[in-house]
């Protein structure tokens, strides 16, 4: 029986590792399309470093990405931004790459 608990262990461990990793991509993401989104408001790099964060902080909002895309789409609209929800999703999209990209060169 001890081989069948030590490979339930091991699933748990690498599953455990898997979410840790998709949570630290994530919130990666949502840093880098912070800082997208504060380069197109003309923030400061203080007032840029705050909205990173905050956008990170409205993930945890509720479940998906939705939270994030209407926090970052109605700041640019309210800062004067011309800017459409696609192009938000998208930015969103290639953040999520770029995230990714990064963590496998760490890695």
């Amino acid at each position: 029986m001890s081989g069948f608990d030590d490979r339930e262990k091991a699933f748990e461990t690498k599953f455990a590792k898997e979410q840790d990793l998709a949570f630290r991509i994530a919130a990666r993401r949502n840093r880098l399309l912070g800082e997208w989104a504060a380069s197109l408001m003309g923030l400061t790099k203080e007032e840029t470093d705050a909205y990173a964060k905050a956008v990170v902080q409205a993930d945890f909002e509720e479940a998906g990405d939705e939270d994030v895309i209407r926090k970052v789409l109605g700041d640019l609209v309210s800062a004067g931004v011309d800017i459409d929800e696609s192009r938000v999703r998208q930015a969103l999209s290639d953040k999520a790459a770029e995230a990714r990209r990064q963590f496998m060169q760490e890695g």
